[in-house]
């Protein structure tokens, strides 16, 4: 089962489990339009890979390779989209890879009912 953390619980979280980076699976495009998590000032690497879909509807495997290039499995990955639905998927997919995944459920921007990473107030980029 995927745990869930919420943007608030971030900070605490990280202070308390030092093996941890940030994954961010959202597009080029909604990063440069809303903005990037800064992990780096929360003292976590931060990795920006999308979660790219095949015609068919699959995800691409090219999403998995970068993933296995920029992260390794020792890892505890905290995987964050707009809003939680992407970064729960891509948790259960990299669940099944033997990653050790958490879904920031509300995302970057909220959920309507948790903040989100901006709201929270944790360091962006623009």
């Amino acid at each position: 089962m995927i745990k869930n953390i919420s943007s608030s619980e971030i900070k605490k979280f990280i202070e308390e489990n030092s093996n941890v980076e940030l994954l961010d699976v959202r597009t080029a495009q909604e990063w440069d339009n809303v903005g990037k998590p800064n992990g780096e000032k929360l003292g976590i690497k931060t990795h920006f890979i999308t979660l790219e879909r095949n015609p068919d509807g699959n995800i691409s495997d090219k999403f998995f390779e970068q993933v296995k290039e920029n992260i390794q499995q020792d890892k505890e990955i905290l995987i964050i989209c707009q809003a939680g639905g992407r970064s729960m998927l891509a948790s259960q997919l990299l669940s099944n890879k033997n990653y050790k995944c958490i879904n920031v459920s509300d995302g970057f921007e909220g959920n309507g009912v948790d903040p989100g990473w901006l709201s929270a107030g944790l360091p962006s980029v623009d």
